[in-house]
């Protein structure tokens, strides 16, 4: 079979093209493109479903620091990782509190809990400007309260074992790091444009999208501590305050926003091939 062609047709646009058989082809499942969000959407602010998806965003991420951060003071309290959970348990508390706070939340807000995940759909031309920059101030605010509510129930432990901050390794250059922040991202965001239908993604999405920030956490939490969630990284830091927190703060901005950058335009061009579809 190897070798032979068939007519497929890519998305809305009705020119065949020629493509080996065995090789992948848009599927019956494809869907008319919704128009993209308008840059500014005055509209939006006078509807509930617009500020209660900010406070969806707001308590989602409210409850993931406050699990993740947890998590990691009692990593660094033991004695040595055969003693607590380790970097596995940290990875999944990261991935487990994606999967179910994106499932709980994907339906009301869509399930952002993270700024740059907000900015690459933004990008996409899913949200408007007025959206994305609430869903953004709600996030930071979920993560400061969520590291203020760990600080304020052992505020001295919570400075002891440095508060679930993200810090650069001394001994990895930060070249190094921000490409990895660039990776780390990209491969977290890219499962957040699935090819599926609205509906399929409201209940399969979670699922590639918690395991996608379990495999990142498990593979470069020994190289550079991971921190793909600006707002993780702006709420530890803020509550912690201490310098070391601050010393190399922008990579873990810029990278995951790059990142998100490079997700959205693989999903316009290569998963949705808008550019490439005809316009009515």
């Amino acid at each position: 079979m190897e070798g032979k062609e068939e007519d497929v047709r890519v998305g809305a646009n009705k020119f065949p093209e020629r493509q080996p058989i065995g090789t992948s082809a848009q599927s019956d499942k494809d869907y008319k493109e919704p128009p993209p969000a308008p840059l500014f959407e005055p509209g939006e602010l006078g509807s509930w479903s617009f500020w209660r998806a900010g406070i969806a965003e707001f308590i989602a991420t409210f409850l993931f620091l406050y699990i993740t951060v947890l998590t990691v003071m009692g990593v660094k309290r033991a004695p040595n990782m055969c003693a607590s959970v380790g970097i596995q348990g940290i990875a999944w508390a990261f991935g487990g509190m994606i999967f179910a706070l994106v499932y709980c939340t994907a339906g009301i807000s869509g399930g952002h809990i993270n700024p740059a995940v907000t900015f690459g759909l933004f990008l996409a031309r899913k949200l408007s400007l007025t959206r994305a920059v609430y869903y953004i101030v709600m996030q930071c605010l979920g993560a400061i309260c969520g590291a203020g509510v760990v600080k304020g129930f052992q505020p001295k432990q919570y400075q002891a074992l440095g508060g679930g901050a993200n810090t650069v390794a001394p001994v990895t250059p930060k070249e190094v790091v921000l490409e990895l922040r660039l990776l780390e991202p990209l491969s977290l965001f890219t499962p957040s444009f699935p090819p599926l239908t609205p509906r399929e993604t409201l209940i399969l999405a979670p699922l590639p999208i918690g395991f996608a920030v379990f495999l990142v956490h498990l593979a470069t939490i020994p190289i550079t501590g991971t921190g793909i969630n600006p707002a993780r990284s702006l709420g530890a830091a803020i509550i912690f305050n201490k310098d070391n927190a601050w010393d190399d703060h922008w990579v873990f901005w810029v990278g995951p926003f790059i990142g998100a950058a490079l997700a959205a335009l693989y999903h316009v061009i290569v998963i949705r091939a808008i550019p490439f579809k005809s316009r009515s």
